[in-house]
């Protein structure tokens, strides 16, 4: 088996795994219970937390357990809107957000808020100048992905940051989910407010993330009903998966830099193989993108096609977001970089992690090599 689908989720480290079933068998009380098993189970999530904090060079209380990415980013453009909205009603974000983050601001212009949306250049880059220049006195948020979860691009965080400096009203959001470990932030460098992750796009396990929240930020809780998370986030937390988390989130770092020359290596080697190919057009920018994926399509072949034949030797790959993968829709990240239907409908997305090889990149460009005349000539 070949998997190029790391973009979509990781495979958990065997670590990981380990840590996940141990914590689960020996420290299963809740951790709001008084009794010792409560307590243990309490002490293991503040030791995972500041097991986070510390390689994030951040304050242990900055960080939110969360259910993932989707939740993150939610409770931080939902949870500030509705905290601020006495402040203002405008806010602002990009095209070219994840559905978990673009569906909420569409949600909220329902409810009254102006949203701006930015647009994209053809490499899938907003303009830092655009940005500033939409900021109103009314406006309260600021929401940008830094890496684009289906072509790789990545925005220019820094730089925002920098700049709003400036403007003490306005709150800043990150959806890092696939930045982490692979572009990193350093959070004492630049000024975000709330900062999304998601823990099984770094080898941890599904349903675990946080919300890094900036000390002096408030945030409306979107769940009720318990004090869990500093009255953020109530519900029973997951202690086995918050100290996976924090396993997977350690072995991340301390492989990242070494990881992130082998994924270079890895991609440059797969746009080099791919672009030899007949018909075959890159979305994934040159410059300013992630270590670690590739967008592509095939002249006008429709990409279930492709996945499926692929899926038949045992590579695994994706069209668009897993999230909006079943949708018989152009992506539409790619329509806003000016890509036209046809290939925004027949993107192809190949994403690696350290797990991966060479070989197995050189094997799935030999298989491309076969596959996609033979699919072309059978589509007409």
């Amino acid at each position: 088996m070949i998997y190029f689908d790391n973009s979509a989720t990781t495979k958990p480290l065997e670590e990981v795994v380990q840590t996940y079933l141990k914590v689960s068998t020996n420290y299963f009380g809740n951790p709001s219970s008084l009794h010792t098993l409560g307590m243990d189970s309490q002490i293991l999530i503040e030791k995972a937390r500041k097991q986070i904090a510390e390689l994030l060079k951040i304050k242990p209380k900055e960080i939110i357990f969360t259910s993932g990415g989707t939740e993150g980013n939610n409770l931080a453009i939902k949870g500030t809107a509705q905290a601020r909205r006495n402040r203002g009603k405008h806010l602002i974000t990009t095209m070219v957000e994840h559905a978990s983050s673009y569906e909420v601001f569409q949600s909220l212009e329902k409810e009254g808020f102006e949203v701006t949306y930015l647009n994209v250049n053809k490499e899938g880059h907003i303009s830092v100048d655009e940005l500033i220049e939409a900021i109103r006195q009314d406006t309260i948020l600021i929401s940008v992905i830094h890496v684009n979860n289906e072509t790789g691009a990545i925005q220019p965080i820094e730089e925002i940051s920098r700049r709003l400096v400036d403007y003490p009203h306005v709150r800043f959001h990150v959806d890092h989910v696939q930045g982490v470990h692979k572009v990193p932030l350093h959070f004492n460098d630049v000024r975000i407010d709330f900062c999304t992750m998601s823990a099984h796009k770094f080898h941890g396990l599904k349903g675990n993330g946080l919300l890094y929240v900036r000390e002096g930020n408030r945030l409306s809780s979107l769940l009720h009903g318990g004090e869990q998370e500093f009255k953020l986030r109530a519900g029973t937390e997951n202690v086995a998966g918050i100290v996976a988390m924090a396993k997977a989130f350690r072995l991340g770092s301390e492989h990242s830099r070494q990881g992130n020359q082998h994924l270079e290596t890895l991609k440059t080697t797969f746009i080099a193989g791919i672009k030899k190919i007949d018909k075959v057009v890159i979305h994934t920018p040159v410059k300013g993108s992630a270590p670690h994926i590739v967008n592509f399509s095939i002249g006008h072949m429709k990409p279930e096609v492709l996945i499926q034949s692929l899926s038949k030797v045992g590579v695994y790959v994706s069209t668009k977001s897993a999230c909006s993968s079943k949708l018989n829709e152009p992506s539409r990240i790619l329509l806003a970089q000016g890509i036209d239907d046809k290939k925004a409908s027949s993107a192809i997305r190949v994403s690696f992690s350290y797990l991966n090889t060479e070989d197995e990149v050189k094997r799935v460009l030999n298989d491309l090599e076969t596959m996609i005349p033979e699919l072309l000539q059978v589509q007409g």
